[in-house]
């Protein structure tokens, strides 16, 4: 199923870093940032989360939710969480139900070799709980501008 934007945003239920049960349904009424990234303590994938971070007051402040997904179990979520003092939600899709309801489990091409990987997406999904927009070329460096403008922040 490809998502778009004006979609209901899939629903989840599934652990953070800290083993809590968080579900997409928690925040009804806030904006959400679900930023889908490959694997925790990578180098593009710190460089985004590290983004995330440093500019995680300016989300806030605007009632933005940033949460983080992947399928790298708790253990490597709170490792990375610790390591980056990132200040948000890290969920472990262990089982890849999420990368897969939004269609982010795919064949991927790295030097060469052919594989199964989540694309690095971002949906921003709004107070309804639809989908307003989906960054799928993610300027890692540059991830919250990236954010703020498609929001219009």
């Amino acid at each position: 199923m490809q998502l778009k934007p004006g979609d209901k945003a899939p629903a989840f239920t599934v652990n953070d870093q800290d083993g809590n049960t968080i579900s997409l349904k928690d925040f009804t009424g806030k904006k959400v940032v679900l930023y889908f990234y490959p694997k925790d303590n990578t180098p593009t994938c710190t460089v985004e989360a590290c983004n995330l971070r440093d500019n995680f007051a300016a989300l806030k402040g605007k009632g933005i939710v940033v949460l983080g997904i992947s399928i790298d179990n708790e253990k490597s979520h709170k490792k990375f969480e610790k390591k980056y003092s990132l200040p948000f939600t890290l969920l472990a899709d262990i089982d890849k139900k999420i990368v897969n309801d939004y269609g982010l489990w795919a064949e991927k091409k790295f030097m060469g070799r052919t594989y199964m990987g989540t694309l690095r997406t971002t949906f921003l999904v709004n107070e309804k709980g639809k989908i307003d927009h989906i960054i799928d070329k993610v300027d890692s460096k540059n991830h919250t501008a990236q954010i703020m403008d498609v929001w219009g922040l």
